[in-house]
């Protein structure tokens, strides 16, 4: 039987926190191995890159998710016991309402509430004619309509503070120290409120509209370890609540990379105020595939098995490479090019295409909400490349790949910013 190559160190979490997005494809490259073995706080921990590897990743026979998610990440990025932790019978049930609740009707609506808030937001940036930091205000903008849509309208108070805890979140994924405490308090700060509006729910003192995101996760069942249905306690039901929100709110990331895609490929900016659908469609894959957002993803061995010649030991942790997947020389041609052509001729499927994940959206663990992802971020586009005109200062737009997640240091400071001809026509 083969060994899997190992890294010299004894444990490889300074090296992680240096490295960042590129510790897995750097390592690979160096053992000239899709597999290499090292340890992450002192827990033995076999890393994967490449198509192949996705495939082997996303087997549910033999990978499970429990015990796979690192504390510091539930109470920050994910909260406890949600969806993305589970495995099997449960976990189909519970992704089943997400992907009822994320059903292509369903989230149309909510593009209809971004498409306002879009509106309302560059009329306000043209009237004031002030600088804005366009992810600040996209966070804010996103998390204004997805509460809409979920039925927990915010009061306009409550927007920024609301949208910066579910920003710290998800900043605090690769954070130490203040980033990670930050991220903690907010996640503290934001169950509270979730849980609260579920008891008021179930108390018939909140009303929301029947068949409405909030109703569905207030009203769903699932049989417990006796086999009984019931509801998800109000702490389970508030988290996945957040895992409506708090997800929509990141897309802001993506946003913000496309922007800076635009103005730093004029050429598409100009291109795509006349674009079909389609063309949109390359542009915002390309933003998902070239930019860093997601660095990886874990599970644990369900049961021993040997792959290539190699062994897997039960329960051991396994990291899936997903921004190495999507620079991958084998698969993309000058991966790191920002090239939206690429997508009319390359074949991308749910194991060489994985900037949120891969495998199977029913039975599997990829994001219930990377379809509704990639039109927020079309649409974000039309606005931007149709709706406004603007200028962007002098700046620091440069992102580190050590940070996890990363964004442009000064968020895209627009200014001078003017609507369209076309959007005033529209308005």
């Amino acid at each position: 039987m083969a060994t899997i190559p190992r890294e010299k160190s004894f444990d490889s979490s300074i090296a992680l926190l240096r490295d960042g997005f590129r510790f897995i494809q750097k390592r690979c490259q160096h053992h000239h191995s899709d597999v290499f073995s090292t340890r992450f706080v002192f827990q033995p921990t076999i890393c994967l890159t490449g198509e192949d590897g996705a495939r082997l990743f996303y087997d549910t026979s033999r990978f499970i998710r429990k015990g796979a998610v690192p504390e510091p990440i539930q109470h920050t990025l994910l909260g406890e016991q949600s969806v993305m932790t589970l495995d099997d019978e449960l976990h189909r049930q519970r992704k089943q309402l997400f992907m009822a609740i994320l059903a292509p009707d369903n989230f149309r609506v909510l593009l209809k509430h971004m498409a306002d808030g879009w509106q309302t937001a560059t009329k306000r940036w043209a009237r004031t004619n002030e600088p804005v930091i366009l992810m600040e205000q996209t966070q804010q903008l996103l998390c204004r309509a997805v509460c809409d849509w979920v039925g927990m309208p915010l009061p306009d108070r409550e927007v920024a503070h609301r949208s910066r805890d579910m920003a710290r979140m998800v900043d605090a994924f690769g954070g130490i120290g203040l980033r990670h405490l930050r991220g903690r308090w907010a996640r503290y700060r934001t169950e509270r409120w979730a849980r609260h509006f579920i008891e008021q729910v179930r108390k018939g003192n909140q009303l929301v509209a029947t068949g409405s995101p909030a109703h569905r996760i207030a009203t769903h069942r699932e049989p417990n370890e006796q086999g009984k249905m019931r509801h998800l306690s109000a702490q389970l039901a508030g988290v996945e609540l957040i895992n409506l929100i708090r997800p929509t709110v990141a897309i802001s990331w993506y946003i913000t990379f496309a922007a800076l895609a635009l103005h730093e490929h004029p050429a598409w900016r100009h291109r795509l105020q006349t674009a079909t659908d389609t063309e949109l469609g390359w542009f915002a894959n390309e933003v998902r595939r070239y930019y860093p957002f997601a660095p990886m993803t874990g599970a644990r061995v369900r049961q021993a098995f040997v792959w290539r010649g190699f062994r897997f030991p039960k329960e051991t942790l396994v990291l899936l490479d997903l921004y190495g997947t999507n620079h991958d020389t084998r698969l993309w041609e000058n991966p790191d090019r920002f090239w939206p052509e690429r997508f009319a001729e390359h074949t991308a499927n749910s194991f060489n295409f994985i900037p949120q994940g891969g495998g199977d959206y029913l039975g599997g663990h990829r994001c219930a909400g990377e379809a509704l992802t990639q039109e927020a971020i079309k649409l974000a586009l039309r606005f931007l490349t149709r709706q406004i005109t603007y200028e962007v200062p002098a700046q620091n737009l440069g992102f580190s790949l050590s940070r996890m997640p990363t964004h442009p240091r000064s968020g895209f400071v627009m200014t001078n910013i003017r609507l369209t001809s076309a959007a005033r026509e529209e308005r």
